[in-house]
């Protein structure tokens, strides 16, 4: 009976510990979130670094350090270990499988993109299907299947019709097909739906220019692209 009381005390005690540091990760975590909100990107990093020492498990920080990687450190390939061990951990981890997408896009991989982009839509309960949808597309887009890319931004809007990105992106295809009217009413709803323009194409137009001066590779071009669909 002794052995027995000394046993569940052993595992109560963990427990205990186990609970605490599940719960200083998290806090770690909400901090590293906050900074990076504040766009204190190494703070943000050294937090979540820290969440991660304390539970090497949690998929969102093994995701925030993955995204910290691909978006801010410009290290696509440490950004795809974090992803993957969060997909490992969870493999119905859908933001990992977006952020994967991303990653391979970004590394000019789009079929492999496409294929984490449909994992992640594959889970019917990703909250954020949009998401996967619009870069799904861009993807088709860089292939130059422009019928695929558009259904893509459809099914985005289908998921929240007030989306500017998806009418915006689709302008470039039009555009690509040599369908200048629908690329030019494309420009339009994007340019209505835009919190930031609010219906003002001078303002939509002065944004693109601003846009060009940063823009390279791919992106130039559809700075460019954005510039001519604008004047139509």
């Amino acid at each position: 009976m002794l052995i027995m009381v000394s046993l569940l005390f052993v595992i109560s005690c963990a427990t205990v510990a186990t609970s605490n540091t599940a719960q200083k990760a998290e806090a770690h975590y909400k901090i590293g979130v906050s900074y990076l909100n504040e766009k204190k990107v190494q703070q943000a990093f050294v937090e979540f670094q820290k969440a991660y020492d304390l539970n090497p498990k949690d998929v969102k920080v093994l995701n925030a350090i993955g995204i910290i990687y691909l978006i801010y450190f410009d290290d696509t390939a440490k950004s795809i270990d974090y992803f993957e061990k969060a997909t490992k951990i969870d493999p119905n981890f859908s933001d990992a499988y977006n952020n994967l997408g991303f990653a391979y896009e970004k590394l000019g991989q789009f079929e492999t993109a496409i294929s984490f982009y449909k994992k992640a839509l594959s889970n019917v309960l990703y909250p954020t299907p949009e998401k996967a949808f619009i870069s799904m597309g861009n993807s088709f887009y860089r292939l130059g299947k422009y019928e695929d890319a558009i259904h893509s931004y459809k099914e985005a809007i289908k998921r929240d019709p007030d989306l500017s990105l998806p009418y915006l992106r689709m302008s470039l295809c039009y555009n690509s097909m040599g369908r200048y009217g629908e690329a030019a009413t494309a420009m339009t709803q994007a340019i209505n739906l835009d919190p930031y323009y609010k219906g003002d194409r001078e303002k939509a137009l002065e944004d693109f220019n601003v846009m060009l001066l940063k823009a390279i590779g791919y992106e130039e071009k559809d700075v460019r692209d954005y510039i001519e669909i604008i004047k139509y």
